[in-house]
């Protein structure tokens, strides 16, 4: 069965306010990396210094089984309204669930990011469906996921 977690978005303060989610929540960060660390993206101007120590993507277990996650936009990529800083991410048990579920939401919805293997080891996609909810679809292959 699929787990979801909320997806928080934010305008380069993702550190700032998961380091006060951690001091609400306790707990440790089980994943945290930043723009700077991504592998060049065709097509994709260079980043400066200050987005590179953007937030990419960060987790944090406030529940035995439910992760906070977030990332900063990429200035001039997204406008942050209110409704688009949250996403629904949905963790699924396949590759084929994934699938699935993807598959199923993006019948009506403009598909953001196909789902595909990810540099970060994930089966990853994005999208927005007929009612502007944003969602997350993955799944975390134990063989492809790379410690960080």
């Amino acid at each position: 069965m699929a787990t979801i977690n909320p997806y928080l978005t934010f305008d380069g303060q993702c550190e700032e306010a998961f380091n006060f989610y951690k001091s609400v929540f306790g707990g440790e960060f089980t994943y945290l990396s930043k723009f700077g660390e991504m592998p060049p993206v065709e097509g994709m101007p260079s980043l400066s210094d200050e987005v590179k120590n953007r937030i990419l993507h960060i987790s944090l277990r406030v529940s035995p089984s439910t992760i906070l996650m977030g990332s900063d936009f990429i200035p001039g990529m997204h406008d942050q309204v209110v409704g688009n800083n949250i996403s629904i991410s949905i963790d699924t048990k396949s590759e084929s669930e994934a699938e699935g579920i993807f598959n199923g939401l993006a019948r009506r919805a403009k598909v953001t990011m196909p789902l595909e293997n990810t540099f970060w080891g994930a089966y990853f996609g994005m999208l927005t469906d007929d009612f502007g909810v944003n969602w997350m679809v993955n799944y975390d292959d134990p063989a492809k996921i790379q410690p960080h």
